[in-house]
């Protein structure tokens, strides 16, 4: 199947940014070296010698300062730089996902291939599944809250909802959506939420009750995340209005570690994978299950049974393995509604 990818862009007034120039200056953040930044991002070292001159007059200041004996470092107008680009990318990412998804269902219209359509809270792993199901099925995803998700499957606009349930206790919003004579649910993974903070974690946040001065960041109202974060609120007693940034809402795990990453917020809560990808702290709050919600007799397709397979498969269980803070022990597993929002057991550390 044809693959779609956007990346975004920007421009300083009417010079459009070099492609190469971020990935450069994160290259130089991480080695400490010109020369090893360029052949990280396969460029002479003249080439980008002259790109960061080039850049510097632009911005009429350096980007990147070289010591003798200390190799090179980013300017704080560089990381600026990084950092708001890293952010502006997990912003954009599940919207630019979904453009690519539009664009590969109209060109591959007349592809002879079973579709399945699924509406999704978002998750790191799921986003790898069109890519891993591309030469078996036509996988559709939107990514919407877990809320949403159900209800669009209620309504028959999709084959399948993914949403996720603290295994500590049952979610209400969630529970009324589902008809166990009438559901099954699949097992994606067993995946860790908590608070995700800087680096080091200087702030010192062992909880909750810490979060009272600090800058926090939240997922969306109406999100899977969202609700459990007010139900681990509500267990301490706690008042969200009471917290800065309470209202400030993010759409994504990683959007959310991004504010983390960039300084503008001290604390948010999601995923540890998400906190991992940025190199940031995490503090294990709640262990929730990832499930999957379709009708019954919907099993019986064949499309249902590629997903299946794909999910049982060896390669989408390398994903979860890569993923920090997912386990794999509901993986591929068929259940009743009971039995799948059941099954409490402690967070991991």
């Amino acid at each position: 199947m044809m693959r779609i990818e956007f990346e975004p862009g920007w421009k300083l007034r009417s010079a459009p940014v070099a492609p190469l120039l971020v990935p450069l200056l994160a290259a130089i953040q991480r080695t400490g070296s010109l020369a090893a930044a360029a052949r990280e991002v396969g460029y002479s070292y003249r080439h980008v010698w002259n790109l960061l001159g080039d850049w510097n007059r632009r911005m009429s200041q350096p980007l990147v300062a070289l010591e003798r004996g200390r190799g090179a470092r980013l300017t704080p107008l560089a990381m600026k730089l990084v950092e708001l680009e890293q952010r502006a990318r997990a912003r954009l990412a599940p919207h630019f996902a979904e453009l690519a998804r539009e664009f590969e269902r109209e060109l591959q219209a007349g592809v002879d291939l079973p579709r399945l359509n699924l509406y999704a809270s978002h998750d790191l792993a799921v986003e790898r599944l069109p890519e891993l199901a591309e030469a078996a099925l036509a996988l559709e995803i939107q990514f919407r809250g877990s809320v949403e998700s159900l209800r669009a499957l209620a309504q028959g606009d999709c084959d399948l909802a993914g949403f996720h349930v603290a295994e500590q206790w049952q979610t209400p919003e969630i529970l009324e959506q589902l008809k166990p004579g009438a559901h099954k649910l699949i097992g994606l993974a067993i995946r860790d939420q908590g608070l995700i903070v800087a680096r080091g974690n200087p702030k010192g946040i062992q909880g909750l009750r810490d979060l009272a001065g600090l800058r926090f960041v939240n997922r969306q109202r109406g999100s899977g995340t969202r609700l459990v974060f007010d139900q681990l609120l509500a267990r301490a007693g706690m008042e969200g209005g009471r917290i800065s940034g309470y209202a400030r809402e993010e759409f994504t795990h990683v959007a959310v570690a991004a504010a983390v990453a960039d300084g503008s917020a001290d604390a948010g809560f999601g995923i540890r994978a998400a906190a991992a990808r940025l190199e940031l702290g995490f503090i294990p709050l709640v262990s929730e299950r990832y499930l999957l919600a379709c009708g019954a007799a919907r099993l019986e397709s064949a499309e249902l049974k590629r997903f299946l397979a794909i999910l049982r498969g060896k390669p989408f269980h390398a994903v979860l393995a890569g993923l920090p803070g997912y386990d794999e022990a509901i993986t591929g597993r068929i259940m009743g509604v009971e039995e799948g929002l059941a099954g409490p057991r402690p967070a991991r550390g």
